[in-house]
């Protein structure tokens, strides 16, 4: 079977990457080209397929840089800050939206509420070292946690928050991972082009004793984070 040439290209780029370093500048793509053999045209797939894939990253008006290595976020009850500070990392969110919406019926039957209960709808943008890496969506009812909106520090942990001020005792949760594109919006706010491949998580968490505490929609950049999980039989 014939391999593409842009593949071959692409494996290359990937001897000299680890050659120049982390935060190391890529040689201009028409150089890359010439000294590759091959066109310019397939120098650029091969750029862009190490963008999608985090080894490379562009910045407009300067070039095309080593990438730093993708941030690894457990698939697990954790804290994002926590999680992200355990691997020596500067969290940070940024409030998108912070609203009261009534549940639809698909919102209601998982939180265990009427169609139409009030619903807070949290949206945050969350940064890494100053960089946007992801764009939550929690979803929880107003009746279980009437004063959310004045105890949480919203740029802050919300787990930190559910546990100390309402006293919710986490018990498990189930996580659904697929790639989706970014909508125009959500690319904006991601600084992100929507060509970027993106992971979208689906969460929904009960508590010790089987109540849902919140439902999630996470969206990252793919080319930024990944996710490990530990498995057992």
């Amino acid at each position: 079977m014939s391999v593409p040439l842009h593949y071959v290209v692409k494996t290359r780029l990937v001897e000299l990457i680890e050659q120049l370093g982390e935060g190391s500048g890529l040689p201009p793509e028409r150089v890359l080209a010439k000294d590759f053999g091959v066109s310019r045209w397939t120098m650029r797939q091969a750029i862009r397929e190490l963008i999608a894939d985090g080894r490379l990253r562009a910045r407009q008006g300067q070039g095309t840089f080593v990438a730093t290595p993708k941030i690894v976020q457990p698939l697990a009850l954790v804290s994002y800050t926590e999680a992200l500070r355990a691997q020596g990392h500067v969290p940070a969110r940024e409030v998108v939206k912070f609203d009261e919406i009534p549940a639809d019926d698909v919102l209601a039957e998982q939180l265990a509420i009427a169609p139409g209960d009030p619903v807070f709808e949290l949206e945050r943008v969350l940064f890494a070292d100053e960089q946007p890496i992801g764009l939550e969506t929690t979803y929880l009812s107003v009746a279980r946690f009437p004063t959310l909106r004045e105890v949480l520090d919203a740029t802050g942990s919300l787990y930190r928050c559910l546990t100390g001020q309402f006293g919710v005792q986490f018990g498990e949760g189930e996580e659904l991972v697929e790639t989706v594109i970014a909508s125009p919006r959500e690319a904006e706010l991601l600084k992100a082009t929507q060509q970027l491949p993106m992971l979208l998580l689906h969460r929904q968490t009960r508590d010790t004793d089987g109540r849902t505490i919140e439902v999630v929609r996470s969206l990252y950049r793919g080319d930024r984070v990944g996710f490990r999980a530990t498995l057992r039989p």
